[in-house]
């Protein structure tokens, strides 16, 4: 359709990302929370002011995703939609904490702070900017367009894009491709500048670890201790050292960086090659090995009593290609006497690093940065695309954002301070504009 007028892309992104914000979505995990229905309305509302039709689907009490149809000219001639999503809710955050209220959306320094800055109301922002604007100059994409805002993510999805899938399938009917987080923000190597483009997520196995013994006067001697067992267990899985391994995405991602080092990627050299990455090594790091963190212990309920049951809870992530090695090693590192139950048990998953649509999002980065260079990289935790490839659809991260080189962007996901940029909200804008023109 040809534009009736010119809106400014970039125009409404960080009051967006304000409002968004200022809309307690924490997500406890549990049914503790104000849930997203507040928030599900207010971006709902947004597109109808547009007259973009949305729908809001509520899948528990308070747990609601937002949907929408958007574009399809025909123009084009083509049928098969893209989906675009973003997620609505927010991990907790302790005010005390804070340098700034963590629902202020205050805009301080240049950034903009807040729990969801840049996980990820951030990147919902850019694209209610960019739609909106493109809604009301008449810039409608040609190629079907599907707008998806969930709950529940923070949690593995389970109240938001998995029942999606499960029972509102219809909505996703002819989608062939998504986008959604996490990639498209930059890091430095050797001086250059470098976006990463999220080819690939790691499996999530969130495990409840039981072990069960003979409970007895803690004075006594006890050689059936649920604690000594499960304790043993756990020091195994925290102190395991996992292989190296290097999936396709991670290969390409590496063999970009030793060209600027001058050498060649390996096995062996891939930990000293994501060092060169800086503060994002903390999760680039992460992919180059499955892994089994504890992070839950409980048991018993006095000093002097020995407990019949002992509990902990463990993240383990494993690489595509790579889960039955994951599955096989964790059975030996527990060991007997060991139940294992799955809060969350996810596969991973890996796309080509090729295509049309990769070809689109190196572009349009390339045409706000035109000195950079794109790469694949393969993500430590999980997004909503683990629920949406289960209908074959080819996913990748990119919610772009060029970030100051001082700024340890991978730090705040989930972390204190948690801020963007404000000029990295525009350039978003900016490319994701530029990517809808050619999709």
């Amino acid at each position: 359709m040809a534009a009736t007028a010119h809106h400014d892309v970039a125009a409404e992104v960080v009051d967006l990302c304000r409002d968004l914000i200022r809309i307690d979505t924490s997500n406890y995990g549990s049914e503790e929370g104000p849930g997203e229905r507040k928030a599900a309305e207010h971006v709902a509302g947004l597109l109808d002011e547009v007259g973009i039709a949305a729908e809001v689907i509520e899948t528990a009490p308070g747990r609601a995703n937002v949907l929408a149809r958007w574009g399809g000219t025909g123009a084009s001639g083509r049928q098969d939609a893209l989906l675009l999503h973003g997620h609505l809710d927010v991990v907790p955050a302790a005010a005390e904490d804070w340098q700034v209220d963590p629902f202020s959306g205050e805009v301080d320094g240049g950034y903009v702070w807040g729990r969801g800055a840049v996980d990820m109301k951030d990147f919902d922002a850019m694209l209610l900017s960019v739609v909106r604007a493109r809604q009301r100059s008449g810039r409608v994409p040609e190629r079907p367009v599907v707008l998806c805002f969930t709950a529940d993510e923070e949690a593995g999805g389970h109240q938001g894009a998995e029942l999606l899938v499960k029972h509102h399938a219809d909505w996703f009917d002819g989608c062939t491709e998504a986008v959604g987080e996490v990639g498209g923000f930059s890091t430095i190597v050797r001086g250059r500048r470098l976006y990463l483009i999220e080819a690939a997520e790691k499996g999530m196995a969130w495990m409840r670890l039981t072990a069960r013994g003979r409970a007895g006067h803690g004075s006594m001697i006890n050689d059936d201790n649920a604690v000594t067992r499960l304790a043993s267990a756990v020091a195994r899985l925290g102190a395991h050292e996992w292989p190296v391994r290097l999936t396709p995405t991670m290969q390409t991602l590496l063999a970009a960086v030793a060209e600027l080092v001058g050498t060649e990627a390996t096995p062996e050299n891939a930990p000293a090659l994501v060092e060169e990455f800086g503060g994002a090594a903390r999760m680039l790091g992460a992919v180059l090995r499955n892994s089994t963190n504890p992070t839950m212990l409980g048991a018993g309920y006095k000093v002097n009593v020995i407990p019949t049951e002992a509990t902990a809870h463990v993240d383990g992530r494993f690489l595509p290609g790579f889960e039955d090695e994951f599955f096989t090693t964790l059975a030996e590192l527990t060991g007997e006497g060991i139940e294992i139950d799955y809060v969350s048990n996810q596969p991973p998953w890996e796309m080509p690093y090729d295509g049309a649509l990769v070809d689109a999002m190196t572009r349009s980065l390339l045409a706000e940065d035109p000195d950079a260079l794109v790469a694949p990289y393969l993500m430590s935790g999980g997004t909503d695309a683990k629920h949406f490839t289960k209908l074959g659809m080819r996913s990748y991260g990119f919610a772009p954002l060029r970030l100051p080189e001082d700024l340890d962007f991978t730090a705040l996901f989930h972390g204190v301070d948690e801020r963007v940029p404000v000029e990295s909200l525009e350039f978003g804008a900016r490319v994701m504009d530029r990517f809808l023109d050619q999709v």
